[in-house]
């Protein structure tokens, strides 16, 4: 595991931490407009304060109107109560208090996907597939998949029942399991076909990085030397810190724009640079996306994509091209703004449009598939709209076999880089 670095934080974080009341400094002077606009809030509570028909909670009344202003602006910027905003540090930094699970809500049935090795969760004997019918004697029939989640989060130490259901059992069984500090971590590696890597990027949180160059190096020596090829796996990969994502786009780039970033009427432009140092060798590669692929993960994908030193394979992305800075209130709460919007190298903006893949691959259409049936960008209430020349359309998809079954997108990714390693072998025997 790598060691632990502070987390840096800066503006053009994709949820960086500007921690304090200091970040709200140098606000512009309210016009007296506005004052007039506050003076009708004031009165607003103040009748609901002593006319509602019921007593009301005015920090929850503020925070509705909060929420209510943020909801005007593009769905990314939000409001959050200090409970969600501490869930999400912890969903940013990896690390939590609770037993190891990875679930998914089918059919209305909380099903596990994955127990995270050497976790509460895996130790207890939890498989993939099992059902947990209810949390600490509550049904997971009544709560959304963050209830079920943040209630099996908790303290270390202290306990949770589980019932869970599993083919085979003939009735449901109650585990007890005690919660621990868990962190995740965002990379797995493995090789296949001989000497062709493969590292599937789950989320670019604190440190994603430095696991990743763990990753790499024992490939490498799995290997017995470099890497034949290599494929980069950010299908549904949310995105996640902006300083991690130009970090994985640099351990493959020597020189160059990684991404712009850019604030109001394209001011405030930052440009993050590749450099030489600690750069993979340039062996084939090829970055597997899809449409839960989106912000970190198309900047990585885009910044690859314009420096040819990558094919992009799959399908189109999600399309989040915009920056957000995360400032913790004096209460505790947060605010979460979008301040800027990022560009590739070559000043393509990916804003509701996304990533259009070298090579058009689909998945399979059926309930193991891995593509998101879910909401794009566009599809969002009040998203920013693309700027630029729309981007130009893939050629036509490959699309599974009748009856395929599996990860089609991977295997093609892996027959492609096998087939590059076939005409260099051929090449080079031609050469000589």
């Amino acid at each position: 595991m790598p060691p632990p670095r502070p987390l840096r934080s800066r503006l053009a974080l994709a949820t960086a931490f500007a921690l304090g009341a200091g970040a709200l400094l140098s606000l512009p002077a309210l016009a007296g407009s506005l004052y007039r606009e506050l003076d009708v809030f004031s009165r607003v509570l103040a009748d609901i304060e002593n006319e509602y028909v019921e007593p009301v909670d005015e920090k929850r009344l503020v925070y509705g109107a909060i929420r209510g202003m943020l909801a005007t602006l593009d769905p990314h910027s939000l409001f959050m109560d200090p409970q969600q905003y501490q869930q999400m540090k912890a969903d940013t930094t990896g690390e939590f208090g609770g037993l190891g699970l990875e679930v998914t809500l089918r059919g209305g049935t909380l099903v596990v996907v994955s127990p995270i090795d050497d976790t509460p969760a895996a130790r207890a004997g939890i498989e993939p597939g099992d059902q947990i019918l209810q949390i600490d004697r509550l049904s997971t029939r009544d709560l959304s998949l963050a209830q079920a989640i943040e209630r099996m989060q908790g303290p270390p130490g202290t306990k949770v029942d589980l019932l869970v259901m599993r083919h085979g059992f003939s009735q449901p069984r109650l585990l007890s399991i005690v919660r621990e500090h868990i962190r995740i971590n965002p990379v797995e590696a493995r090789l296949v076909e001989g000497n062709l890597g493969y590292v599937r990027v789950r989320s670019f949180q604190d440190r994603t990085d430095g696991y990743l160059a763990t990753a790499l190096e024992k490939l490498h020596a799995a290997a017995g030397g470099p890497l034949a090829g290599l494929v980069l796996d950010l299908r549904n990969n949310p995105g996640g810190l902006l300083d991690e994502a130009v970090r994985v786009a640099d351990r493959f780039l020597e020189s160059g724009v990684i991404v712009t970033t850019e604030g109001r009427n394209h001011e405030h432009v930052e440009k993050e640079l590749a450099h030489p140092r600690g750069t993979e060798p340039n062996y084939p590669m090829i970055v597997l996306v899809n449409g839960g692929s989106a912000s970190a993960s198309e900047i990585v994908a885009g910044a690859l994509q314009d420096h040819g030193r990558a094919v992009i394979m799959g399908t189109q992305t999600f399309g989040k091209g915009s920056v957000q800075t995360v400032i913790e209130l004096p209460d505790g709460s947060g605010l979460k703004l979008t301040v800027a919007k990022y560009y590739t190298p070559k000043h393509r903006s990916i804003q509701e449009e996304g990533i259009t893949p070298d090579v058009l691959v689909r998945q399979v259409q059926d309930s193991g598939s891995d593509e998101p049936v879910g909401p794009r960008e566009r599809d969002l209430p009040n998203h920013l709209r693309h700027e630029g020349p729309e981007p130009a359309g893939a050629a036509a998809p490959l699309t599974p076999p009748s009856g395929e079954k599996g990860d089609f997108q991977l295997r093609t990714a892996i027959d492609y880089l096998k087939t590059w390693k076939i005409f260099r072998s051929e090449l080079s025997r031609k050469g000589s």
